[in-house]
């Protein structure tokens, strides 16, 4: 079975990890492979995971660093840029724990077997859509159309998650 991450190479430096899983190697599909197989799943359990790992290592890291910086610097300019800085992580890392939120509800779709598929249409995901954005839920299609209404109406269904 292949890999589903590139160990050889470096890491992105500065990679955006709320776009997107490090170093993902792209799954060769064959010809006469059904859509979500075991290894399909497996391709993208390990995506899932390793994207996981990384969220929940950037949030110790800036745990870590708030507490060395933690200081009350006793220039207003200072405490004002600290405090700016911190109030700029914090809401990077709400962003990255909504995010491990939904990796989390993509390891149960693994696990109970929806996982690829459209949660509006029931018709697969696609394997590329999904190596783009391993969390997606819904088909190009559908996504155009929530796209359309939330741009028309205003509509988010997703503020209060």
């Amino acid at each position: 079975m292949q890999s589903a991450l590139n160990e050889d190479e470096d890491e992105r430096p500065g990679h955006n990890l709320l776009l997107g899983p490090r170093n993902v190697r792209p799954y060769l599909e064959r010809s006469d492979e059904a859509y979500m197989s075991q290894h399909q799943l497996a391709h993208f359990r390990t995506i899932l995971n390793s994207w996981k790992r990384d969220l929940m290592e950037e949030v110790d890291r800036t745990m870590n660093h708030m507490k060395d910086e933690a200081a009350n610097p006793p220039d207003p300019n200072d405490r004002a840029s600290l405090e700016s800085e911190f109030a700029l992580e914090l809401r990077t890392r709400d962003r990255e724990r909504k995010l491990i939120r939904k990796i989390e509800e993509a390891l149960g779709r693994i696990d109970d077997g929806s996982y690829g598929y459209c949660l509006e249409t029931g018709e697969p995901i696609g394997v590329k859509r999904l190596e783009a954005r391993p969390v997606a839920t819904l088909c190009i299609e559908a996504q155009e159309r929530r796209e359309r209404r939330e741009k028309q109406y205003g509509d988010r269904d997703d503020w209060y998650r």
